[in-house]
């Protein structure tokens, strides 16, 4: 690995600008290693560390098939179309590769076919977008929605025009030779390397698939799960179960649609469906009108939510009645009567009796939507259990795993045992290119005027940076604060995040090289702006999750009755590797140069802030203003 990663390997024949860096060469000598001998290594890379090559060489040598999962479809594609083709081709093996993504990934022919029928669509630009996807599809080999960049992803019409687990036909669909979900898992099955993401991984794993496919995923001899500090609340989500107001909505259209086509003399049907549509909101209007997150059984027994349940029951069951009637008269309305038993099954099973104490039921409305939700405390016995059932090598790498020096919290949320572990540092020159700014005197961030004050106190950061700055947040609440505050203060453009999508932010944000973001948890991680257009990164509080949470609310009470400290078990760990995601959108290249802003005094006055600090790439620290804007004079 050495050799190959070396001043005089292939990759730096094929790669304009490749350095060879001695954490990139270790961390790919104990991948080969696992791959070789199987277990579990545990590597977290600093940024700039090249983790990417540093798996997939041994990878594509390994001579094995091996599953690769990462944390999003975008970094699923830059793995896939940009970094796989430069290492094969610099290695020179016959490697098969695949690109695999979730159903609601790819067009659904059928779905395409039906909509079009219905002929009712609720707005004219979903009426235009339906016409580019209808001629995109007829020249689409792969039917991935992200090849066609004028309907946006956010569109409400894909999901009319894709399938879920609940109305997929399987190999009942009469497009089932044509679908290209079909064609990528059958490519999925004959590749040596295959490219998922931690979503469609613990789909397989938690058994979630089942429509008419035999399996999800090949069997592979490695797995290699790439931004692995996910994986703990994504495999959360698929061992649970959840029934949202949406899939029940979808439920009414797909029967409306299929009674005209399948079952055109069986009018009941439609009207019991349309009674079901009417007795969603009522359910919705119970649990309160703000948005809101809380655990089931604070609202279980009021009266207006077991009104609207029971109603929701009856109506539920009167449309299961009718489409057992209905469903031997097509594959269509058979499809809706088996999702109306599940749906049924799951309203159950969130709203009845709960007897598990090792699950928390919880709900959550925003707008005019709501999802009702079960959620295990614990997936270390589970996720433990999938992988001994899957022998062979498992490789768990992120940036960001470790709490001080060790990887105890990460390995005990999977219930990873006898792992081999690797940490290393990030090869960039924190000592020169940055700085750690701990703005003096502010009060206790529990106060009320706690984000007014830290703004006072950064104004003079943003005019010495000239802009160029992220501000983190770890509430809305805060973020819409500063938000108001700097609208009137601040001399550089000001973007902030539900303004408009991510992308189109941040393609603003590096197009403009001086403005001043304003973002909350999807900008902690998976950002990547590099160069001076982002100099400054600013963290107003340290991101403890909030106690209220129904899911932390009801973790943190199950390790107290277990006799552990919820904090230094749980709580600390959660909050020490989400804020080195964000220190870590700072310094994304060897060139880089800026200031982490960190406001919260408890880093300096709690014993806890030491485990922060010690968890953070070697930065020179101030509390001295004049420091931050000499570092900035230099430029």
């Amino acid at each position: 690995m050495t050799e190959l990663l070396g001043p005089d390997g292939p990759l730096a024949r094929q790669v304009a600008g490749f350095a060879p860096r001695p954490q990139q060469q270790d961390m790919a000598a104990a991948v080969a290693a696992i791959l070789n001998d199987s277990g579990t290594l545990i590597v977290e890379a600093g940024t700039g560390t090249g983790k990417t090559f540093a798996y997939l060489i041994p990878a594509l040598l390994a001579g094995a098939r091996v599953i690769i999962s990462t944390g999003t479809r975008h970094l699923q594609d830059q793995l896939y179309y940009q970094d796989l083709p430069v290492v094969r081709q610099a290695l020179k093996v016959p490697v098969k590769a695949a690109l695999l993504k979730g159903r609601s990934n790819y067009l659904c022919r059928y779905r395409l076919q039906a909509t079009e029928q219905e002929g009712r669509l609720p707005s004219l630009d979903q009426v235009a977008e339906l016409r580019r996807i209808h001629a995109w599809a007829g020249r689409s080999q792969r039917g991935d929605i992200t090849e066609i960049p004028d309907v946006p992803e956010s569109s409400l019409i894909w999901p009319r025009v894709t399938s879920t687990v609940d109305n997929c036909l399987g190999q009942d669909c009469p497009q089932f030779d044509d679908c290209f979900l079909v064609k990528a898992r059958r490519e999925a099955l004959a590749a040596d390397v295959l490219v998922i993401n931690h979503h469609l991984f613990c789909a397989d794993l938690a058994l979630k698939e089942t429509a008419g496919f035999a399996e999800l995923l090949p069997k592979a001899e490695a797995f290699i799960l790439d931004e692995a500090h996910q994986l703990p609340e994504i495999a959360s989500h698929f061992f649970g179960q959840s029934l949202s107001g949406r899939q029940l909505s979808e439920l009414v259209r797909d029967t409306v649609v299929e009674q005209l086509r399948e079952a055109a003399d069986f009018v009941d049907l439609r009207r019991r469906a349309e009674a079901l549509e009417s007795a969603i909101p009522a359910l919705r209007q119970g649990l309160g009108a703000a948005d809101h997150r809380a655990l089931w059984q604070e609202i279980a027994a009021q009266s207006a939510v077991v009104e609207a349940v029971s109603q929701l029951t009856e109506v539920l069951d009167r449309l299961r009645e009718a489409l057992k009637e209905a469903a031997q008269r097509g594959k269509g309305l058979e499809n809706c009567h088996r999702r109306g038993e599940d749906l049924a099954q799951r309203l159950l099973t969130l709203t009845g009796p709960n007897s598990n104490p090792d699950q928390v039921r919880w709900f959550e409305t925003r707008g005019r939507g709501f999802t009702l939700s079960l959620t295990p405390l614990d997936i270390a016995p589970v996720f433990q259990k999938q992988m001994t059932a899957r022998p062979g090598a498992w490789i768990f790498t992120s940036a960001t795993l470790a709490v001080g020096q060790g990887f105890e919290h990460f390995a005990a949320r999977l219930g990873l045992q006898d792992y081999a572990a690797l940490r290393l540092d990030s090869p960039f020159d924190f000592a020169r290119n940055t700085l750690l700014y701990h703005p003096p005197e502010l009060p206790d961030p529990g106060v009320s005027h706690y984000t007014a004050a830290l703004l006072e106190a950064v104004l003079p950061v943003l005019e010495a940076s000239r802009g160029r700055a992220f501000l983190l947040f770890t509430s809305y609440r805060a973020l819409r604060e500063a938000a108001a505050v700097l609208a009137d203060r601040l001399a550089y453009p000001l973007l902030v995040q539900g303004d408009r999508p991510k992308t189109a932010l941040l393609h603003q944000f590096r197009s403009l090289g001086n403005a001043v973001l304003l973002g909350t948890a999807s900008f902690w991680e998976g950002v990547d702006v590099r160069g001076e257009a982002l100099s400054c990164v600013i963290i107003d509080r340290l991101p403890f999750a909030s106690p209220g949470d129904p899911v932390v609310q009801a973790r943190i009470e199950s390790l107290r009755q277990r006799g552990e400290d919820p904090f230094r078990c749980y709580q600390l760990p959660h909050a020490v590797i989400t804020l080195k995601q964000g220190a870590g959108r700072l310094i994304r290249d060897v060139s880089d140069r800026g200031v982490l802003v960190l406001g919260d005094p408890r880093l300096l006055s709690k014993f806890y802030g030491r485990v922060f600090l010690d968890s953070l790439p070697p930065m020179p620290r101030t509390r001295k203003l004049e420091r931050v804007q000499a570092f900035f004079a230099l430029e």
